[in-house]
C-alpha cells in the first residue's frame, strides 16, 4: 500500500521559513516524479514544485528564487524548502507521486503565514 506522509507545517510569520518533508512508502521512489501543491482556502488546488526522477525541477512563478524542491532516494523522502514566506501562501500543501498515468497524494499539511 503506497502511502505519502508530509510533515513540517506550522505557523509561521511574514518572511519566515519552513522546510516540509515528505516521506513515502510502498512504491520504487526513485521511479517517481514527486511534486508539492498547495491548496487555498475556496480555491483550487495549485502546483508548487517538482522534481523528476533525474533531478529536473520546475517551480511556479510565484515561488521561484524562495523555495526549492530536493529529493533523497536513500530515504524516500521529498522537500520543500520555503522561505521569504507570504501571508497568502497560507494552505494546505500536498505532497504528490506520478509516474506514467499512476498518481498517489499524502493527506496534507497546514502551512499558515501570520503574524
Amino acid at each position: 500500500q503506497v502511502q505519502l506522509v508530509e510533515s513540517g507545517g506550522d505557523l509561521v510569520q511574514p518572511g519566515g521559513s519552513l522546510r516540509l518533508s515528505c516521506a513515502a512508502s510502498g512504491l520504487i521512489f526513485s521511479l517517481y516524479s514527486m511534486g508539492w501543491y498547495r491548496q487555498a482556502p475556496g480555491k483550487q488546488r495549485e502546483l508548487v514544485a517538482r522534481i523528476t526522477r533525474n533531478n529536473n525541477q520546475d517551480y511556479a512563478d510565484s515561488v521561484k528564487g524562495r523555495f526549492t524542491i530536493s529529493r533523497d532516494n536513500a530515504k524516500n523522502t521529498v522537500y520543500l524548502q520555503m522561505n521569504s514566506l507570504k501571508p497568502e501562501e497560507t494552505a494546505v500543501y500536498y505532497c504528490n507521486a506520478i509516474r506514467s498515468l499512476i498518481d498517489y497524494w499524502g493527506q496534507g499539511t497546514q502551512v499558515t503565514v501570520s503574524s
